[in-house]
Parts: C-alpha cells; sequence; structure tokens
C-alpha cells in the first residue's frame, strides 16, 4: 500500500511563543536602531514595525469579512491560550466586550528577556492596531497596563455608535 506522504496538520503556535520569538528580533533592531539613532528613534521604529503587523494580523484573522464582538471573543482564546492571559470577563453582548486581565504572562516574558522597558510596544499598543485591521468600528479603549505596573489591565472593547 503507498505510503501517504501529507504532514499531519500541526496545532497553532500559540500567541505568547511567537511574541518570544519576535521580540528576539525585535531586541536586535531596537540596540542597532538606538546605537546609531537613539532610543526615541529606536522606540518609533519598533512601535511603527509592531503596528503595521498588527494590522494585518487583525485584517489576516477577519478573512476579508467584517467580523463583530462575538466573533472577537470566539478567537480570544488564542491570545489567552497556556495561561498566557487570565481574564475576568466584565461585560459580553454584541456592542460591549469588557475584562479585566489579571495575569499577563507576555508582560512577564518581556521582563525576562530584560525587554520591560519596552515591552508595550511589543505588546499592548497591538491591541488598538489589531481591532484597526480585524474591524475599524470596533475600538478598545484601556486606561492601564501590567506592563506599566497597574495590578490589571481594563480592556474595554465596543461597537462605534454608527456601525451595524
Amino acid at each position: 500500500m503507498p505510503q501517504d506522504d501529507r504532514e499531519e496538520p500541526r496545532p497553532p503556535l500559540p500567541i505568547l511563543e511567537r511574541r518570544r520569538l519576535e521580540a528576539l528580533l525585535l531586541r536586535q533592531v531596537y540596540d542597532v536602531v538606538r546605537e546609531r539613532s537613539g532610543a526615541a528613534e529606536a522606540e518609533a521604529v519598533v512601535g511603527s514595525a509592531v503596528s503595521r503587523a498588527a494590522i494585518a494580523h487583525g485584517a489576516e484573522m477577519a478573512g476579508g469579512g467584517r467580523p463583530d464582538l462575538a466573533d472577537f471573543r470566539a478567537i480570544l482564546p488564542l491570545w489567552t491560550m497556556e495561561g498566557a492571559l487570565e481574564i475576568e470577563v466584565l461585560e459580553e453582548g454584541p456592542r460591549r466586550l469588557e475584562f479585566n486581565v489579571t495575569r499577563c504572562r507576555y508582560a512577564e516574558l518581556y521582563r525576562d528577556l530584560g525587554l520591560g522597558h519596552i515591552g508595550h510596544l511589543l505588546s499592548c499598543n497591538r491591541d488598538g492596531d489589531f481591532c484597526t485591521g480585524y474591524n475599524p468600528d470596533i475600538t478598545l479603549t484601556r486606561s492601564q497596563t501590567i506592563m506599566q505596573g497597574a495590578s490589571h489591565c481594563d480592556f474595554r472593547y465596543a461597537m462605534k455608535p454608527d456601525a451595524e
């Protein structure tokens, strides 16, 4: 009987592991730009690159459609996979999704890598940019993050009032 050479489907790479791999490379980029042009320019370059990547990831996840907050809630486990985030859902409905992150292993990862000072660029700033690519009618309001020393992150997603 002929052997089937097709590979078994691979499970998705946990986003926490993706972020670790990206951070190892972005650390080098940050250091090179900082040495050549200063810390402010290094932060601007890394921040812009990560923002573009987040928008592209959002568009990829949208798959050409116009997902809503229920769709967003359905993909949230990708970010919480393997305990990467511990969340407490406060409100969940068609127009709002509100939760607090009470543990953020992304923040822990960046601190362990010595990148806590730019962790907000590598992770936190992605969240709103992801929405831009996923569905620009979804807005994120957040006043604090664990990455920047708060006890929890307060994620407040909403559909814009005029969005269908």
